[in-house]
């Protein structure tokens, strides 16, 4: 395995004009799984080289581990404990963890199915009469929004308020300083500073008060590991009201997109509910929710393949490519949701393997069967449909759907 610089593939895929179909690209950036680039950075695509990675101890998440700055970072004061190592990471997340799923709240995301239900079934309800819809501000954006604020303890009317924190934050995530304004990370850092604060107000009269809310949960309970601080509480809501929606907001869309390419599959689901787990978890391999890991860093030198990337070194993971590898998934850019042999990346892998991975898929099942139950001869209006800016959170920002055969 030869490093070789492939800075063009690279700043291709990138680019916006790809952001509709950048799978043929990520065939091309696999013929050199482990590229160095010009700026010292490495960029990893193929699925072998991604999992060996991922389950490296010497590969960390802390942006203090690289050799140089990430513009990105600033302004984070107080690190999520997905941007942390071990055995901080550890702690933090365990934590969160015994709050949010198994084995201490083992009955959460099945606990919350009813209400799950019921909010896609109003939604829908309320496409009655239209001949189009739009499945990202009618549906796919709506519930994964109200499902996180519920559990969060964030109030459903402050949507307007913090999404346009979330989107400065996520358009500032793939920075570059060489062919970005500045003003796309000014925004981003300033954008954090102020949902931290909103965060900090919620958190404020959460104590000394118990409630059923993840916030107040955090605030008022010491277990084994003690309690968190303020500002690690904050770092964490931070991430999961972030994480908890912009992923499956993605995931709801393209799935839906890839069932209307597929009216086979869009038929099968209706007939057969059942199909929606495997097929979730094909979306999660063909068409995912995060395409990029920006970066990590090389925690000390490390050796993946026969590439040595040296200590403090930027990497760049290509999990959407990965997912695609025909080394490792027969005829990759097929969707069948059949496929028996699914250890895809759509949540990642190792130590930060998706948070709320459980509820996303829930929430995906659900949305995508009742979808494909209640929707009366659905067709795509513009196939492609227009992309959101973001290469690392890949989705249509619309989704125009007309039906009755409209």
């Amino acid at each position: 395995m030869t490093t070789t610089e492939m800075p063009d593939t690279l700043h291709r895929i990138l680019d916006y004009s790809s952001r509709s179909d950048p799978y043929p690209l990520y065939a091309e950036l696999r013929r050199t799984p482990v590229a160095r680039q010009e700026d010292g950075s490495y960029v990893i695509s193929t699925y072998r080289e991604l999992a060996d990675i991922l389950h490296n101890p010497h590969l960390s998440s802390d942006v203090r581990n690289l050799s140089h700055p990430m513009p990105s970072r600033e302004g984070e004061t107080t690190p999520a404990f997905i941007n942390l190592d071990p055995p901080e990471h550890d702690r933090l997340r365990r934590m969160a963890m015994r709050h949010f799923g198994p084995p201490h709240t083992p009955g959460l995301v099945t606990g919350m199915e009813p209400a799950l239900s019921a909010a896609v079934d109003g939604l829908i309800d309320d496409f009655a009469g239209k001949e189009r819809i739009d499945i990202v501000d009618d549906l796919a954006y709506p519930f994964p929004v109200t499902v996180i604020c519920r559990l969060l303890g964030v109030p459903r009317e402050d949507e307007p308020r913090f999404s346009l924190w979330v989107n400065d934050i996520i358009n500032s995530i793939d920075y570059d300083a060489r062919t970005d304004p500045k003003e796309k990370l000014d925004k981003g850092v300033q954008a954090r500073a102020d949902l931290r604060e909103y965060l900090g107000g919620l958190l404020a009269v959460r104590h000394g008060h118990p409630g059923d809310d993840l916030l107040s949960r955090l605030a008022n309970d010491d277990g084994p590991d003690g309690r968190m601080t303020d500002e690690e509480i904050i770092s964490t809501a931070n991430l999961l009201l972030i994480a908890g929606h912009e992923t499956t907001v993605n995931l709801i869309t393209n799935g839906m997109l890839t069932l209307l390419r597929y009216p086979q599959v869009l038929q099968r689901l209706r007939e057969d509910p059942d199909l929606a787990v495997p097929l979730v978890e094909e979306l999660l391999r063909y068409e995912p929710p995060v395409h990029i890991i920006p970066w990590r860093a090389a925690y000390s030198e490390i050796t993946v393949g026969d590439t040595v990337i040296p200590q403090g070194s930027q990497i760049m993971l290509m999990l959407a490519s990965g997912s695609r590898d025909p080394d490792r998934f027969h005829d990759p850019d097929r969707f069948d949701p059949d496929r028996t042999d699914n250890q895809h990346l759509g949540f990642g892998s190792g130590i930060h393997l998706c948070f709320g991975g459980p509820l996303a898929r829930r929430e995906a099942q659900i949305a995508l069967t009742e979808l494909a139950r209640r929707l009366d001869h659905p067709s795509l209006v513009a196939d492609p449909p227009p992309y959101r800016r973001s290469p690392v959170l890949r989705g249509p920002i619309h989704l125009q759907v007309e039906q009755n055969g409209g």
